[in-house]
């Protein structure tokens, strides 16, 4: 056994290269800076009350001019950095564009009415109605990149309280989730949407989570850049040495029945961050350990898929597969992949299972060991910190003792170190968090949010690829 710390992979952004996402935008500029076909205006379609319009008019309004970070108040002002503005300026080099012609109000009285619905399951149904209709109207008569979803804060405390118990012994046992069926039923108008919660946008009372505003700004301004713009804020340092990699995460998902057939999803990613996203089929259940595993077969026709849509996406071939999981590789999945690599002639490949480790290392002083702690507990296993002391920001910014992640190598042609420095650099390509410090890379990241979501998607309806859809 021994213990490393890694090196804190680099983003690379318009005009160089920092570790940090917030201080790399703002002054650096985001990453596809110099593209010719990058959008400078954002068009944002506004859905919700008069209040909560009003709410996002100042929200947005604030965002392009900027918002003071905790400087004066913290000694950690790399944690807590001031948003700068959403402006053409710096940044973003972008603007909001907004108004009266993007934007649908919905009518009290309507809201009213599903307020009064005793039933959750009936009140999420006619809410994602009322507001899937004006979505559907601005998307079909308005030319937006994203569509803004304000709701109540007493329509989404009724939407997401549990069942009551006599609902219980009714057998309502199918999930009724607003944000999971509105995404899912707006997937095919293929704009994206951002929901956010009334309270959520009152400045200077914190969040829902508590950040102050300008951490708010960030991630908010980033997702909508991220979702409006189809292009990524940052990347991955490009290493020159390294062959051409495609990162795939595979993972599982229930029906919302919460039966017990499982569908396979694959999540896909080149080596700087672009991805997309794929359907598989219904698998089976271990006996043994009640988890879900792909035959041969289902393992090989979803690999395939995955390398096609990089092939078509990049127009050339990877030259070496790496795939996360969250549980262990069966043998049939290790053969469906490996068969799946040798009929594309693709000779480099690497597995690894992700998940949380049993363990946790103990480091002198006040904080947790710092990210990036690698202990090697033999060749094809090891812990790994993702989660920690940061020097950067001179602290933790957790609010609990992290937990490490557990990597476990299958097939493997690179070494432990050297796939765990991967998964730090993935764990940073989360475009809904600016914070540096991920725990899990995207392609494991990503899967969770794909799921909730995709269990909502008809299955004879073609799924959105892009991540916008999901996040």
């Amino acid at each position: 056994m021994k213990v490393k710390i890694l090196e804190e992979p680099k983003l690379e952004f318009g005009n160089g290269t920092h570790i940090c996402p917030k201080a790399g935008i703002e002054t650096l500029g985001v990453y596809d800076t110099h593209d010719s076909l990058r959008q400078t205006d954002l068009r944002l379609g506004i859905v919700g009350r008069g209040e909560g319009i009003d709410l996002m008019d100042v929200w947005l309004e604030t965002c392009q001019r900027g918002f003071p970070g905790k400087k004066s108040k913290s000694p950690i002002p790399n944690l807590f950095r001031s948003f700068m503005g959403f402006s053409e300026q710096s940044g973003f080099f972008s603007k909001f564009v907004y108004g009266t012609p993007f934007t649908r109000t919905l009518q009290r009285t309507e809201l009213n009415k599903i307020m009064k619905l005793s039933d959750r399951s009936e009140r999420v149904t006619e809410c994602v109605d009322l507001y899937f209709d004006q979505i559907r109207f601005i998307v079909e008569n308005r030319n937006v990149d994203v569509v803004l979803c304000v709701i109540p804060d007493e329509i989404y405390d009724s939407l997401t309280k549990e069942e009551s118990s006599n609902d219980k012994k009714k057998g309502k046992e199918i999930e009724y989730n607003f944000r999971r069926l509105l995404k899912a039923k707006s997937m095919h108008l293929k704009v994206p949407l951002q929901l956010i919660v009334e309270k959520n946008l009152v400045i200077g009372k914190g969040g829902q989570d508590k950040q102050d505003d300008a951490t708010r700004a960030w991630n908010f301004c980033t997702a909508l850049y991220y979702k409006g713009n189809k292009t990524i804020p940052w990347r991955l340092l490009e290493e020159s040495h390294k062959p051409r990699t495609c990162y795939v995460g595979i993972s599982f998902y229930k029906s919302r029945d919460g039966s017990t057939v499982s569908t396979s999803l694959a999540q896909v990613f080149d080596e700087f961050g672009h991805g997309v996203i794929l359907r598989g089929s219904p698998v089976a259940l271990d006996k043994e350990d009640k988890r879900p595993f792909m035959s041969e077969a289902q393992a090989y026709d979803l690999l395939s898929s995955a390398i096609d849509e990089y092939h078509h996406a990049l127009m050339q071939m990877p030259a070496r597969i790496v795939i996360h999981k969250t549980s262990n590789f069966k043998p049939s999945e290790v053969a469906g992949f490996t068969a799946a690599l040798d009929d594309r002639h693709i000779r480099l490949k690497d597995f690894a299972t992700v998940s949380n480790a049993p363990v946790r290392l103990f480091s002198y002083g006040n904080y947790p060991p710092p990210r990036g702690t690698l202990l090697n507990l033999q060749e094809d296993m090891g812990v790994l910190y993702t989660r920690g002391f940061v020097d950067f920001y001179k602290t933790y910014p957790g609010a609990y003792v992290p937990a490490p992640l557990r990597v476990q190598l299958y097939e493997y042609d690179y070494s432990l170190e050297e796939i765990c420095e991967e998964i730090l650099g993935l764990s940073k390509m989360n475009w809904n968090n600016t914070q540096l410090d991920g725990k899990f890379p995207i392609t494991i990241e990503c899967a969770r949010r794909v799921g909730d979501i995709m269990k909502y998607v008809d299955v004879h309806e073609r799924p959105q690829i892009s991540y916008s859809y999901y996040m």
